[in-house]
């Protein structure tokens, strides 16, 4: 059952891949639910959408990949600014002019693109969790470089390698997700991102781990590009991306910050009301 259903739905073909979206209420003021990294789509927003769709319109797409989005093959159908050009087809193929960028985690990196290259079509920004390449590293990125060799075994964050995720793709995803919603109490979370995880398969997986990404320096030479206000918002437990990183994705920015103790990668699922709150509050403000 879901809380509130679309108001309108459909998909956008760009380069041949669907690129399914849904459209949940009609303030004046659009906020756009950017998809984050494939292995979840678009349901990671549902304790969002129905608060924020009582006063804003609000726009969520699936990421190819996953979803009711198509999966093309190759690392190179995965690179940032695929995903950043399809936000942009959705937002032309719902009549959207200008909208409030909302990204969670590796949405953040689609955010900036969309902030930094396209100034016109944004009012303003927020990122939770964000995965950028910026402040110290965590344990998964010892492994990144190291995504392509085989090992003789795979415990704890070993687990983050092509290979294991082909052999056993289902308890990657149980180890991931674990560390994501690393708070108590987060069964229910937990359980959900593993059944979307399932609706993709583990090479095209692969393919979204292989794709480009947002590096440091262009990630500078994007902020400086950055003309709207931004919001930053990072659990200071996070296990995926520390909180200090969140602290130096705001500082470059130029953010209002808001770190959330007790909370871990996601707490716009953990914490919806809080989280809720400061993304309608911050719309209000320069929607």
């Amino acid at each position: 059952m879901r809380a509130a259903r679309p108001s309108r739905e459909g998909t956008v073909c760009r380069d041949g891949v669907e690129i399914f979206y849904e459209v949940h209420g009609d303030g004046e003021t659009t906020v756009l639910m950017l998809p984050t990294w494939s292995i979840i789509h678009s349901r990671c927003w549902k304790m969002q959408v129905p608060y924020l769709a009582r006063h804003h319109r609000v726009v969520t797409f699936d990421p190819r990949g996953n979803g009711r989005s198509g999966r093309p093959a190759g690392a190179e159908a995965y690179g940032e600014r695929k995903f950043a050009v399809d936000a942009l087809a959705v937002l032309d193929a719902t009549g959207t002019e200008r909208v409030v960028l909302v990204g969670f985690s590796m949405g953040a990196q689609r955010g900036l693109l969309l902030a930094g290259e396209h100034p016109e079509r944004v009012a303003g920004a927020v990122f939770i969790g964000s995965a950028v390449a910026l402040g110290p590293a965590v344990a998964r990125e010892a492994w990144v470089g190291d995504f392509t060799r085989r090992r003789d075994s795979y415990e704890g964050w070993d687990k983050y390698n092509r290979h294991y995720w082909t052999s056993d793709y289902a308890d990657f995803l149980e180890f991931f997700f674990a560390e994501l919603y690393n708070e108590a109490h987060s069964t229910k979370q937990r359980e959900d991102a593993v059944g979307w995880g399932l609706e993709t398969d583990p090479d095209t997986l692969v393919a979204t781990q292989l794709g480009s990404r947002v590096e440091a320096d262009e990630l500078r030479s994007l902020a400086a590009r950055v003309r709207c206000p931004v919001l930053v918002i990072h659990g200071v437990d996070d296990a995926i991306r520390p909180y200090e990183s969140g602290v130096a994705f705001a500082d470059l920015l130029g953010a209002a910050l808001v770190l959330l103790h007790g909370s871990g990668h996601a707490p716009h699922a953990r914490d919806p009301v809080k989280v809720n709150l400061l993304i309608k509050q911050f719309a209000d403000r320069v929607g």
